[in-house]
């Protein structure tokens, strides 16, 4: 095949009894689309959990990965934390932590962990603002004056050090910000721009939900009837229509052209979205599912959502699901004719346009293989 652009991933994925995303409320996240609401779970959730997953095919357990941290404490926790833990005087710290806050998180960070943004900084920047911290420190002698004018001239020079730390460092801000890209407001030339883009899975169906009563008993309270707590909660049931584009060309420049890592990340990216359930509430609800059919298209054309097969909603069940994900790839096809390449894991054995069946395993070895093309 010639050397693709894009990577399309979708997914058909069913859960029971759950409530995978709430929202301020507790209740669970909703869309209207095609005048029926439906239950949603969030691009954040779903993106949160592939990121953090502990799990054998982890993100962070590739080789070459570097980690992240997202908080609107890096400086304190990260930076700050172990000089006070080695002895540093308390007085140079005084004059470090804000100078510091604001390199990081803009001219208003130094009033509180609420004026900051919550950012999300890669292991080796967070080294490299530690190692200075540390410098200034030892620098400073315990003295609080000289710590004050050396960390003014260190903020002169802040952005053009770090700009070019970041040039000659791999992954500075981490794989997770290679993935999922990073905005940061103070710091325009410390953005990232994502190239795997995430959508809000839907259900193919009408909104399924119940509000669910239940109790709690005091095994202490003896002979006393009835029931110590008397809450309720929502729960929903659905199948849900998932879709991610990778922008290969895009994943490679963020990996610095590296091949091999950013087959190994396809590689378990795929593992973790068809595995790795979103959801809250999982000691009281368990809602543990897989992808009961997942389609990758590799193409060098602009990649377009299969939602709108589900504009009309269709039976909450994976045939006639997949059937009518296959009817209007089929249509675009005739359509448009962008000659996808195609790999297909289905538990409904439908045939899906132009696809090649496979196993997870299958699809995850042929998608790592993707970038090697473009090299």
């Amino acid at each position: 095949m010639t050397a693709p652009r894009f990577l399309q991933i979708h997914t058909l994925t069913s859960y029971t009894a759950a409530l995978l995303n709430r929202d301020d409320s507790g209740l669970a996240k909703r869309l209207p689309y095609g005048g029926v609401l439906r239950t949603r779970i969030s691009s954040q959730c779903l993106k949160r959990h592939w990121r953090l997953a502990d799990d054998p095919h982890a993100l962070h357990a590739i080789d070459g990965a570097e980690a992240a941290f997202r908080s609107r404490e890096l400086v304190t926790k990260k930076v700050i934390a172990p000089l006070r833990a080695a002895g540093i005087d308390d007085g140079v710290l005084e004059k470090l932590d804000p100078a510091f806050q604001k390199a990081v998180y803009g001219e208003k960070a130094d009033k509180g962990k609420a004026s900051r943004q919550t950012l999300i900084f890669g292991a080796p920047e967070l080294a490299w603002l530690a190692s200075e911290a540390a410098r200034l420190a030892h620098d400073a002698g315990g003295d609080a004056k000289a710590a004050e004018q050396a960390v003014a001239d260190w903020s002169k020079a802040f952005a053009q050090n770090i700009k070019t730390m970041r040039a000659n460092t791999a992954l500075p801000g981490g794989l997770a910000s290679a993935l999922f890209g990073r905005m940061v407001t103070s710091d325009p030339d410390a953005n990232i721009t994502a190239p795997v883009h995430v959508a809000h899975a839907i259900t193919v169906h009408q909104e399924e939900a119940e509000s669910d009563y239940f109790t709690a008993v005091d095994d202490l309270s003896g002979d006393e009837p009835g029931a110590d707590t008397i809450q309720e909660t929502e729960l929903t049931s659905g199948l849900f229509y998932g879709y991610v584009v990778v922008d290969l060309q895009g994943l490679l420049d963020n990996l610095g052209g590296d091949d091999v890592l950013a087959g190994a990340v396809l590689h378990n990216l795929i593992y973790l979205i068809a595995e790795v359930t979103p959801g809250a509430k999982l000691g009281s609800t368990a809602p543990y599912g897989r992808a009961g059919l997942m389609l990758l298209e590799a193409g060098d054309r602009q990649p377009r959502s299969l939602a709108e097969a589900f504009r009309t909603p269709c039976a909450p069940q994976l045939g006639p699901a997949a059937n009518a994900l296959a009817g209007q790839l089929g249509a675009f096809d005739a359509a448009y004719a962008t000659g996808e390449d195609r790999r297909v894991l289905s538990l409904s054995n439908d045939d899906v346009p132009g696809a090649t069946q496979g196993s997870l395993s299958d699809l995850a070895v042929w998608a790592k293989a993707l970038p090697g093309l473009l090299s």
